[in-house]
């Protein structure tokens, strides 16, 4: 990387002009000067770490690859169901072919992936960016957030919409403005927290003009987000005269409020009471009772982030029994145990939070066995990152720590080592976990998930033989914290390539603020 050097691989920019570019400072009109400061506005100050590389900010090759032809070469070229060594060949943002030894003109961009995976972007089905929650805002937006998933590999993710005074449009509308600085591909989930004939007949709205194809309900978080059982029998009977998809956040709310209770009467207020009052019993409770209402109502069910062995073996039981369950694990619970949170240092601890929580050690193997084995479909990581200040807000009651740990930059290399490196899955598999089964499950595929020809192109080169070392000193989220800190392993993603774009490439992150769909 040219000086300035930072700590990490991206550049604040504005510090200095490219001399070897044809950009110069003078030539900028009125016009781009205003530009300019609306994207600087748009961006807040946490922002300016080392390494928001734009278009505009005095660096004209910063931005991503303009060249809207490339070749990736000699790499072996992974999908769902098959390998190959071939070539793959975009234009305009869209694989045109994917066959050896394809020959092209001096105009086109070629990266050499030889010895290689070339395999689709990632895509992670569960998020939370930009969203208020326990009296804060998770600290990463739609362009922090999304230029993190970029420099790990992932070229898509689905975030959920909130709504605004149990309003479904108000919602969508606020997540639209939110999402407008996006850097890449996405799209949403909508919570139901509330429930009348305006919300039911807004849920058609979503579904058959924005594109909404899944409904989320909170079945925790007591007096805010929580519904109780007859909201959600409604709501999954909506979902299936709509086609479709109910999502559970599946623990057992009033029983969660007694635990918190009971450990604050003991005088426990610490991280510690977090996983004291949400015990597994109470997960598996809730998952198995949305798995009944679901088998009631006679409609599919995706049950988010399963987090311990008694919610695995209620989606293992009814998906045995041939009901349509969907279970998705998270990075955090499949790589991570609760010995975090016991921690004496509050600030260490209490990055950890997040619910349901951490398992015992035990849980993430199982876990893991599961998704080798198709009991549990794919990967998410529930990315709903607060910083350390806003973490102390509940240095004195653990009830008022926000909920939520970083992943979404993460996930596809912690995957990749936990699950293929060991052995566990295949390398086919890794991509059924990771992209092709939730582009599958929220028809979006072929467009994405896969490499074929009129896929869009977003795609990963990743080198099964370099390594990684994850800390919150090189990571590109707004957090200070990182719940996977100094943890290394084997496969690292050297490109990244989002909509035709080369956005991650050499350890530098070249991304443009509006360029997502």
């Amino acid at each position: 990387m040219a000086e300035p050097r930072f700590s990490r691989s991206w550049r604040i920019i504005g510090y200095r002009s490219s001399m070897d570019s044809s950009f110069r400072i003078q030539h900028v009109d009125l016009f781009c000067v205003l530009f300019l400061l609306f994207i600087r506005s748009s961006i807040s100050v946490s922002n300016e770490i080392p390494g928001f590389c734009a278009v505009g900010y005095g660096e004209s090759e910063c931005g991503p690859s303009s060249s809207s032809k490339l070749l990736i070469k000699g790499g072996t070229v992974v999908n769902a169901d098959r390998q190959e060594v071939a070539d793959v060949y975009i234009e305009d943002g869209i694989i045109v072919s994917v066959q050896p030894n394809i020959k092209v003109g001096d105009d086109v961009t070629v990266l050499d992936a030889t010895g290689k995976y070339v395999m689709p972007g990632g895509i992670d089905p569960h998020t939370h960016l930009e969203m208020e929650f326990m009296g804060t805002e998770t600290i990463d937006d739609f362009f922090s957030g999304q230029a993190a998933a970029l420099s790990g590999g992932t070229t898509m993710h689905i975030d959920f919409v909130i709504p605004v005074n149990g309003s479904l449009s108000a919602g969508f509308e606020a997540y639209a403005k939110k999402a407008k600085k996006s850097c890449m591909d996405y799209g949403f989930h909508m919570a139901i927290t509330k429930w009348d004939e305006y919300v039911e007949r807004e849920m058609e709205i979503m579904v058959k003009e924005k594109g909404i194809n899944s409904f989320k309900f909170f079945l925790a978080y007591k007096g805010s987000l929580m519904i109780n059982d007859e909201l959600l029998l409604k709501g999954m009977k909506a979902c299936k005269s709509l086609g479709a998809l109910a999502m559970v956040h599946a623990e057992n709310g009033d029983a969660v409020a007694e635990g918190q209770k009971k450990m604050i009467e003991l005088g426990i207020t610490g991280p510690e009471g977090h996983v004291l009052s949400r015990p597994p019993v109470l997960e598996g409770e809730a998952t198995g009772r949305a798995i009944r209402l679901a088998s009631f109502v006679n409609t599919p069910l995706y049950v988010v982030h399963v987090m311990s062995i008694d919610a695995m073996e209620e989606i293992a039981k009814a998906r045995k029994a041939g009901q349509r369950v969907i279970g998705e694990p998270v990075v955090s619970g499949l790589v991570l145990d609760d010995s975090g949170l016991w921690d004496p240092d509050f600030t260490i601890a209490a990055k950890y939070v997040m619910s349901p929580p951490i398992r015992k050690q035990g849980h993430n193997k199982a876990l893991q066995a599961a998704l080798s084995t198709g009991l549990l479909q794919l990967v998410g990581t529930d990315h709903c990152t607060f910083n350390s200040t806003q973490k102390a807000l509940g240095i004195d009651d653990f009830r008022k720590i926000p909920n939520g740990v970083n992943g979404i930059e993460e996930r596809m290399h912690l995957v990749w080592d936990t699950m293929v490196e060991s052995g566990k899955i295949s390398v086919t598999d890794y991509v059924q976990i990771t992209s092709t089964e939730c582009a599958r499950i929220f028809n979006i595929y072929p467009r994405k998930g896969a490499i074929l020809a009129g896929s869009d192109a977003d795609i990963i080169i990743l080198n099964p033989n370099s390594s990684f070392q994850i800390t919150a000193e090189t990571h590109h989220s707004r957090t200070d914290t990182n719940v996977y800190e100094g943890r290394r392993g084997k496969g690292k993603v050297e490109v990244t390539i989002a909509g035709g774009r080369v956005v991650w490439k050499d350890g530098e992150l070249k991304v443009l603020p509006g360029t997502g769909r």
